[in-house]
């Protein structure tokens, strides 16, 4: 009776871990199974690699809302989300094709690549402490393109950006799908660019964990994007952490947000604001602007171009490109950018 008893609890153990874990197979062309691909949630240091027969197996995250990755030089990288953890994955990875992306050539000399990589690095890697330290290991593979007529400045790479970040002790692979400076006029000076972005999916590796490391991540992590979300959901609001402003008015934020949790994840809903009270909404697409205070001194504005969104399980959330900062919460870009993961079990 105690046999069978260990091995009904060892079965439920098992049962229990595979519904924690999601698996796979992953093939090539004429089914060849691959070894070494890469599979990982965007932006966390959750990842494995597929084994000689090509199957792997990873924690399952239903509520981070963060896509799965396959990766793997010399074919196409897969993006998936939506995922059932019911069902293993046959993931057949199609050979990449090394098209040549359109260059637009201009006329003008003005500009060196040294120029456009300090461009690069400070929107980028962002000019902080930590981003200074940040080195990209294969600059050469990053391509740039200044198009005079529109004022645009953007960048590429057909292989991802390694990037060893000692000061918060990570290594990251960042796949860059996006990056785009617009310039007011015809420059390279970051003086004269009034709007930028760039996206793309992160793998994170551990390279030093160290008591001075830890502590840095640390106070990274204060004030950052990642920690104002987490709290928003939580509706966790202090005078040590955040605090919210109408101007120089202290706002209550229970009458700005609606928060609806949902398992690990809310739903978050702007009430009606009154435009009238604030000059900033001069477009449309505004829905409210808030002044944000850090620790009673970093001072940075939010601006919403949505009216609901959702916060995950790590902090990220569905509307990137509808919420945008300004101000020292914005200084954080790359160079100090943490796992999604980073303080969450």
């Amino acid at each position: 009776m105690k046999k069978l008893f260990t091995l009904l609890f060892l079965f439920s153990a098992l049962t229990i871990f595979s519904q924690h874990n999601l698996n796979g197979k992953i093939t090539g062309k004429g089914n060849i199974p691959l070894e070494g691909v890469n599979v990982y949630y965007d932006g966390t240091t959750i990842s494995t690699v597929s084994d000689a027969d090509g199957k792997f197996s990873i924690k399952y995250e239903p509520n981070a809302n963060s896509i799965l990755v396959i990766s793997s030089m010399g074919y196409q990288t897969e993006y998936l989300s939506g995922l059932d953890v019911s069902k293993p994955l046959n993931i057949a990875m199609k050979i990449s094709e090394n098209e040549l992306k359109e260059v637009v050539v201009n006329n003008n000399n003005e500009f060196t690549r040294a120029q456009k990589l300090k461009l690069f690095r400070e929107y980028f890697l962002g000019k902080t402490s930590n981003a200074k330290s940040a080195i990209i290991k294969n600059e050469d593979d990053i391509k740039f393109n200044y198009d005079k007529k529109n004022l645009l400045f953007t960048a590429s790479s057909d292989k991802p950006l390694v990037i060893i970040n000692p000061a918060l002790g990570y290594k990251i692979d960042f796949e860059l799908v996006i990056f785009e400076v617009y310039f007011n006029r015809f420059s390279i000076n970051s003086l004269d660019a009034y709007k930028n972005f760039y996206g793309g999916v992160s793998r994170f590796e551990e390279i030093d964990n160290s008591a001075k490391v830890l502590k840095k991540r640390e106070k990274t992590f204060q004030g950052s994007q990642i920690q104002f979300f987490r709290n928003l959901a939580n509706t966790d609001w202090e005078a040590k952490k955040f605090l919210l402003f109408k101007g120089k008015y202290n706002q209550d934020p229970t009458k700005c947000f609606k928060i609806t949790k949902e398992g690990d994840f809310a739903k978050v809903e702007l009430i009606d604001q009154d435009k009238s009270e604030n000059i900033n909404l001069n477009s449309k697409k505004i829905v409210a602007v808030y002044n944000l205070i850090f620790d009673k001194k970093e001072v940075s504005k939010i601006t919403f171009e949505t009216n609901s969104f959702y916060i995950y399980k790590y902090g990220n959330n569905s509307n990137i490109e509808d919420i945008l900062f300004s101000g020292k919460i914005s200084e954080k870009r790359v160079g100090d950018m943490l796992p999604l993961n980073y303080g969450v079990e």
